[in-house]
C-alpha cells in the first residue's frame, strides 16, 4: 500500500464532490463526446493534479489519427487516455483502437473513461497485443475519506504515475490472486501437508500425494483457476520463488559448513 503525499490527498479532498455533480449532470444530459473530452481534462488537472498545459495533449498523433488524451510527464509520453460520452456505457471494444496506439508506441498503460466511470488497462505485447483491466473506479462513489478508494485514486493521479505506482499495483495484483493461491495449494509441499493432517485425524485412511492431489484438481479447486495462461504463469511464478528460496537455503548452509570446518 502506497503512502498517500498529503497535497494529493488534500486535492481529492478539496475537488472530489465538485466532479462528482458534473460527471453525473453530464451523464443524465447524455452530452456530447467533445463536452466529456473537456470534462475529463479537468478532472485530470483538478483531481489527478496533471498541468492541463504542459502535460495534457490532444493533439498527439499515432498512424494517421489523434488520441483523445494523451500525458506527458517531462515531454515523455506515459499515458493515452480514451474518452467516451457522459451517457455512454463503456466496452472493451472501446479500448481495441487505443491499445494498438498503445502497442506501437511502447505504451504500457491506458484509461479509458466516460468521466463517470474510470478504467486503468495494462496493455502486453508478446506473440500478440492483449490487455487486462487493472482497477476500475465509479467517480459517484468515491469517499475521500476510504483509504482504499483513495489508493485506487492515486494509481491515476500524477504522483502515481511518477512513482510507478500502477506497476507496482499490477505487480502485487498478479502475485495475490486465485491463481497464485491455487498453485500453492497444488504444490508438493502444500498436499503433504494436507495428507500428513488427514492421517492424524483419520488414521485408518491411507492416501497417498498422488491420489490426493488429483482430488484436490478434480474437485476441490475451480477450474478456471488451474487452466488457461494466468494459471500456468502463476505456477511458474511460484516456482520460481520456491527455487529462489531453495538456492537461498543451499547457499546458507555451505556457508555454515564452511565456518565449522574453518
Amino acid at each position: 500500500m502506497n503512502k498517500l503525499p498529503k497535497k494529493f490527498v488534500e486535492r481529492i479532498v478539496s475537488n472530489i464532490k465538485k466532479y462528482q455533480r458534473v460527471a453525473l449532470a453530464q451523464q443524465k444530459s447524455d452530452v456530447m463526446e467533445a463536452d466529456t473530452v473537456t470534462l475529463v481534462k479537468d478532472i485530470l488537472a483538478d483531481v489527478f493534479g496533471y498541468d492541463k498545459y504542459e502535460e495534457l495533449t490532444s493533439e498527439h498523433q499515432i498512424k494517421a489519427t489523434y488520441v483523445d488524451l494523451a500525458i506527458k510527464i517531462g515531454g515523455k509520453l506515459r499515458l493515452l487516455v480514451e474518452v467516451k460520452s457522459a451517457g455512454a456505457g463503456l466496452a472493451d471494444n472501446h479500448l481495441r483502437q487505443v491499445i494498438d496506439y498503445g502497442a506501437h508506441q511502447g505504451i504500457h498503460w491506458v484509461i479509458l473513461t466516460n468521466a463517470v466511470e474510470w478504467r486503468l488497462v495494462r496493455i502486453y505485447v508478446a506473440n500478440q497485443i492483449s490487455h487486462e483491466e487493472v482497477c476500475r473506479i465509479a467517480l459517484a462513489d468515491v469517499n475521500p475519506k476510504n483509504e482504499e478508494h483513495l489508493q485506487c485514486l492515486f494509481l491515476f493521479a500524477k504522483e502515481g504515475l511518477t512513482i510507478d505506482a500502477m506497476d507496482a499495483f499490477h505487480q502485487q495484483a498478479q502475485l495475490f490472486n486465485k491463481f497464485t493461491v491455487s498453485a500453492i495449494i497444488r504444490s508438493e509441499p502444500v498436499i503433504s501437508v494436507v495428507r500428513r493432517e488427514i492421517r492424524r485425524l483419520f488414521p485408518d485412511i491411507k492416501v497417498g500425494n498422488e491420489n490426493l492431489s488429483q482430488l484436490v484438481e478434480n474437485e476441490v479447486i475451480k477450474r478456471d483457476t488451474i487452466e488457461g495462461d494466468k494459471a500456468k504463469e502463476a505456477v511458474t511464478r511460484m516456482r520460481k520463488a520456491m527455487n529462489k528460496l531453495a538456492r537461498a537455503k543451499n547457499k546458507a548452509a555451505r556457508v555454515v559448513v564452511d565456518d565449522v570446518t574453518s
